[in-house]
């Protein structure tokens, strides 16, 4: 385009010229954060889009986070800079098989977490956040049983939360934070014994047991910028670090390694670039879609979670 430079003019000057926004996930690159409107978990997102005039939304991080955006901004194009960037705890959830499990047990009340795909919500009683999974399971009377779905670490750290008995747990993971390890995060403790710990619930329970607070991206954020306490050792993915010094300026944060890759990354997020972001905006792809009779089946366990947070 005349008068662009460098990628990221381009990128400017698209948005402008398509009256578009740019939402990113905590764990999309610092580049692509940088150029955001606005930055947070997937909830805050979607419902943060509505508050801007805008034609388009391009939504940086997986596919179900850009279908959760057109859900609630549905007269919106909503695009995502690369359409294979996916999750594994969708993969782990197909909604065929929340439909078996519907049929064989039809007394379950099911809580699914925000991380499943469009067709799985749209099976739900009721959506959950990491940050609201407690208080949604304690919402629901303690004689009616639960199917949670899709992520154990989670599901198990909620039922033993709330104490709940009659809550059967998905077997599904996050590949990054399920294989964090307790014994790493033992090590890096002993290394930065003054650090305070925190860890997001999608992590295995014994790192859990040794965090000084357990909570989603955004909440971890917040809970380091309030603490008097300047060192913190992070077990999330390790894009939530540049929100964490942009909030906390001065303190030092340090994370442990998965043990799957080595490193605290998510492969499906870091799918996402500065110039697959360049081109989504100049050619409005790809775009996403639901189905309108899915939409209306999804927006009822949401609106159910939102009546109750």
């Amino acid at each position: 385009m005349p008068g662009a430079t460098t990628i990221i003019d381009e990128i400017l000057e698209w948005r402008t010229r398509r009256r578009a926004i740019i939402l990113a996930h905590y764990y999309q690159d610092p580049e692509i954060q940088e150029l955001a409107d606005a930055v947070g978990d997937v909830l805050e997102l979607a419902r943060g889009a509505n508050t801007f005039e805008c034609e388009v939304i391009v939504l940086c991080g997986v596919r179900f986070m850009a279908e959760a955006v057109k859900l609630l901004n549905f007269q919106k194009t909503v695009l995502v800079p690369d359409a294979y960037a996916g999750c594994s705890l969708v993969d782990s959830c197909p909604a065929a098989a929340v439909r078996a499990f519907r049929r064989r047990n039809p007394e379950h009340v099911i809580v699914s977490y925000m991380n499943t795909s469009m067709e799985v919500k749209a099976e739900s009683d009721i959506l959950c956040t990491s940050q609201n999974a407690v208080t949604i399971v304690n919402s629901i009377p303690a004689n009616e049983p639960i199917l949670f779905l899709p992520d154990i670490n989670l599901g198990n750290y909620v039922k033993a939360r709330t104490g709940r008995k009659n809550m059967q747990i998905w077997q599904g993971a996050c590949i990054i934070h399920a294989t964090f390890a307790g014994r790493r995060l033992a090590s890096a403790r002993a290394e930065h014994p003054e650090a305070l710990v925190a860890a997001h619930p999608e992590c295995p329970a014994d790192v859990l047991r040794m965090a000084d607070f357990v909570g989603s991206s955004s909440s971890i954020v917040s809970w380091c910028a309030t603490q008097e306490a300047n060192a913190f050792i992070i077990v999330d993915e390790s894009g939530v670090r540049h929100s964490l010094e942009k909030s906390c300026p001065g303190k030092g944060f340090f994370f442990i390694n998965s043990e799957s890759c080595n490193c605290c990354e998510c492969p499906y997020m870091r799918m996402n670039s500065l110039e697959k972001l360049l081109t989504c905006l100049k050619n409005l792809e790809p775009q996403i879609e639901i189905e309108a009779h899915i939409r209306r089946r999804a927006l009822v366990p949401l609106g159910r979670m939102l009546r109750v947070q």
